[in-house]
């Protein structure tokens, strides 16, 4: 099944690698470089997925917009995978804490990316 994914990266480089990465798999990719940025997409295109940086320049970071985009209904309730380099215990506890579906650490296998993804929405009771 196809779905509507937002990146949310302020690297230009890592977003075009998720982008080769997914394009296989025939999904509807957007893109923005920064949370701000990034919750104006959520609101106009409604993903069923954000692929979510922590770390970005802006008003927020991706814990911040995590938190939001998770305790707003109103939005479509998105599925958010944090794309992040920060691998410390309380990094990964504070990015489920947020509300993040899945957590997965630069650098990241194309395989696992997409894999991570796949799963998504197919434990019983989950819905976009």
């Amino acid at each position: 099944m196809n779905k509507r994914i937002l990146i949310i990266e302020d690297h230009a480089d890592i977003r075009r690698l998720i982008r080769m990465t997914l394009e296989f798999e025939d999904h509807d990719i957007h893109e923005a470089v920064n949370a701000d940025e990034g919750m104006e997409a959520v609101r106009t295109l409604r993903p069923q997925l954000l692929l979510l940086d922590i770390m970005m320049p802006g008003s927020m970071d991706g814990l911040d917009l995590c938190r939001l985009v998770k305790s707003d209904p109103s939005l479509g309730k998105p599925w958010v995978v944090l794309l992040t380099a920060r691998g410390q215990s309380q990094d990964i506890e504070a990015g489920m804490m947020a509300g993040a579906d899945a957590y997965l650490l630069k650098p990241f296998s194309p395989l696992k990316l997409i894999e991570t993804i796949n799963h998504l929405g197919t434990t019983p009771g989950e819905a976009p």
